[in-house]
């Protein structure tokens, strides 16, 4: 009998839980949309590509800071002199998703250390030939070990406020022609290899942005790949944050736009400028994809704290002792 009132409690702490946090993310969606409500055709374009190669645009008259992104994903590359810990594959060999989230931990604190807010990693594409050159930056040739260690890398890093970017959202495997490269794969075999990965950070992470490929699939380019972002990643996946493309990879205006690419990097802006106003305006992109796109990105603002005020950030600190005692632990 005594376990009934201790059950219903629990229960009802839950629902007050979940309560609460269905009211915050209201009064987020809310605060968005008043944002939104405020800005002019020439303020959402200036915020879908950057404004120089590693920071968005802000919008100061409403308090809307720039987002400033850091090179990784096994050390915080911008910005001076930090810690480097096992590379990707390194990471995936520890076979420890708890000791990579130890890392992320320490490579968030790293990000903040040096004025970044969200850090390009992981990388989490398979591994399917032995001449790809970055494969030392991902977790290896199984898709589930890959999918573990990805949460574990997530998980960490925004658990201390700080954004990862999963990429390269899809089947970046290989360096040979990679802005070019057309990649054939059926869908049994994206599902089952390519994806399960990025699926799990998603899901089981909640990573706050997902940055698409240089190459094609199946013949349209990942940044314009309505397929693969927006029915696979945002419609099947639920995934609530903005889309990056990698450096230099949006190659037309129209096509990414509608394929679900989010943000244009780097900046200053060769598709999503000018091209994408005129394209908004002759209704080729509707003005719902576009606010869909502005939402995106200031979601992920205000996840991390860049709406609110400086000092709710937790502080940052580059190179310690205690960083380079996980990079041994995980290295060991």
């Amino acid at each position: 009998m005594n376990s009934i009132p201790s059950r219903f409690s629990l229960f009802l702490l839950l629902s007050l839980s979940l309560a609460a946090g269905n009211v915050r993310a209201a009064d987020q969606e809310d605060r968005i949309q008043g944002l939104l409500d405020q800005m002019t055709l020439d303020d959402k374009i200036s915020m879908v590509s950057g404004e120089d190669p590693w920071m968005t645009h802000p919008i100061p008259s409403l308090g809307i800071p720039g987002i400033k992104v850091a090179d990784g994903p096994h050390g915080v590359r911008n910005g001076g002199k930090g810690s480097c810990f096992p590379t990707g594959i390194g990471m995936a060999a520890t076979w420890n998703p708890d000791l990579v989230q130890r890392i992320g931990v320490a490579l968030a604190e790293e990000t903040r250390g040096k004025g970044f807010d969200i850090l390009l990693g992981p990388c989490v594409n398979i591994c399917r030939t032995p001449l790809n050159g970055r494969n030392f930056e991902a977790f290896g040739e199984d898709p589930y070990l890959a999918s573990r260690i990805a949460v574990g890398y997530v998980k960490g890093v925004q658990s201390r406020g700080i954004g990862t970017s999963t990429k390269h959202l899809a089947c970046n495997n290989q360096e040979r022609d990679r802005f070019t490269v057309d990649v054939k794969v059926d869908e049994r075999v994206l599902r089952e290899i390519y994806l399960p990965a990025f699926e799990a950070a998603v899901k089981e992470a909640d990573t706050w942005t997902v940055m698409t490929a240089h190459n094609k699939l199946n013949g349209l380019y990942c940044s314009a790949n309505d397929f693969l972002v927006n029915k696979i990643l945002k419609g099947e996946w639920g995934f609530r944050g903005f889309t990056v493309s990698d450096w230099g990879g949006v190659h037309d205006t129209v096509g990414a736009a509608n394929g679900g690419q989010d943000l244009e990097m780097p900046g200053p802006g060769v598709q999503f400028d000018v091209k994408l106003k005129n394209a908004v305006e002759s209704g080729t992109v509707s003005s719902n994809t576009l606010d869909d796109k502005v939402r995106r990105i200031l979601r992920v603002a205000s996840l991390l704290g860049k709406l609110d005020t400086p000092s709710a950030a937790p502080a940052g600190a580059g190179d310690t002792p205690a960083h380079r005692a996980v990079a041994r632990d995980a290295a060991r």
